[in-house]
């Protein structure tokens, strides 16, 4: 009895280190999220669904149902664009899967470059103003570059709930003053400016991606 209460006297304990990890599992979380945020705020200045806003707001002139219907559609369609990219991430190897998501940012970058546009007027539907927005938002959104920068960022970060509240602010900061102002306020933004501004942070995004595959592979 004694021998086995010396031994585990003699047993090193262990550090206790969770608020070491917590701290950076929240730094990776505050890094996700503000980098989605910020990245698809700026890359939906002048996309198609944030011409829908000034179209809905236009012919519904209901702004809070409106903006309601977008905020659900786009965590809606976010929550399921970063599933993929989580489901991705476990399907695909590490290494291949940085290279992927790197050179995908830097084609987002390209596509920013190209002046969006709405292909059909919105459906208006006769449960209101709500339900039209949440599913021509819904819609629109299916396909767009902001919804597959969504799958790259879950990709990339392991950090789904952040990233997908990212992408949301980001979509709800563009889309709020769009609804409220209307299209006076696209006439008073420089596109071609931050279409530029746009490609610059996704080519940035992708080659720091790609450095860091590198370095790890070095």
């Amino acid at each position: 009895m004694d021998a086995v209460v010396g031994e585990q006297r003699n047993v090193p304990r262990k550090r206790k280190t969770w608020p070491v990890d917590i701290l950076v599992t929240d730094r990776v979380e505050l890094e996700a999220f503000l980098t989605s945020t910020f990245l698809v705020a700026v890359a939906e200045i002048g996309d198609k669904t944030q011409l829908l806003s000034f179209v809905l707001a236009a012919r519904l002139r209901k702004p809070w149902p409106i903006m309601a219907g977008i905020l659900v559609a786009t965590l809606a369609n976010h929550a399921l664009a970063g599933w993929l990219g989580r489901l991705m991430a476990g399907l695909v190897p590490a290494g291949t899967l940085t290279w992927i998501v790197g050179l995908s940012f830097i084609g987002f970058g390209l596509w920013a470059l190209h002046p969006d546009s709405l292909d059909d007027s919105p459906r208006l539907h006769k449960t209101g103003a709500f339900v039209t927005a949440l599913v021509a938002f819904f819609l629109a959104e299916m396909g767009d570059k902001t919804q597959f920068a969504t799958v790259a960022l879950a990709a990339r970060f392991d950090a789904l709930a952040a990233v997908v509240l990212g992408t949301t602010l980001g979509m709800m900061i563009a889309n709020i003053p769009a609804v409220w102002i209307g299209e006076k306020l696209a006439q008073k933004i420089p596109m071609k400016a931050v279409r530029m501004l746009a490609a610059a942070l996704f080519v940035m995004v992708g080659t720091l991606t790609l450095w860091g595959a590198l370095r790890t592979a070095a």
